[in-house]
């Protein structure tokens, strides 16, 4: 399990399993947010909030929402904006303790470009 809150702790989330590697984007927005993401199904990941406690940035083609703490601005995941078709989401392990995400794997993805990991 990986567990993570935003600096404050208004937002925290739990991920069931450890994830085979995590994911570092290079789009126009991970690479603002410092996002190192741990995606695995909605119903694996758990996270608590109080809906006045967060921001949504939502853009491009508009399939998922970044959450931001609205008080100390972190970045703590992503959700779906269509989770009936698309039942993933992610967490910013960069909130997680940096011990329980060592040794992992983690894979440089090209959202700015190719859409593909670079590896």
């Amino acid at each position: 399990m990986i567990a993570g809150s935003c600096h404050c702790g208004a937002v925290r989330f739990e991920l069931s399993a450890t994830p085979e590697y995590l994911t570092r984007c290079n789009c126009t927005y991970c690479s603002r947010a410092g996002g190192l993401w741990a995606h695995d199904e909605i119903d694996r990941i758990a996270v608590s909030y109080a809906p006045d406690d967060v921001v949504r940035y939502i853009w491009g083609d508009r399939t998922l929402a970044f959450i931001s703490c609205k008080v100390c601005g972190c970045t703590t995941h992503w959700e779906s904006l269509r989770p009936q078709t698309h039942s993933w989401m992610a967490v910013n392990c960069n909130m997680a303790k940096p011990e329980d995400i060592a040794g992992l794997r983690v894979r440089n993805f090209d959202g700015a470009n190719t859409w593909t990991y670079l590896d």
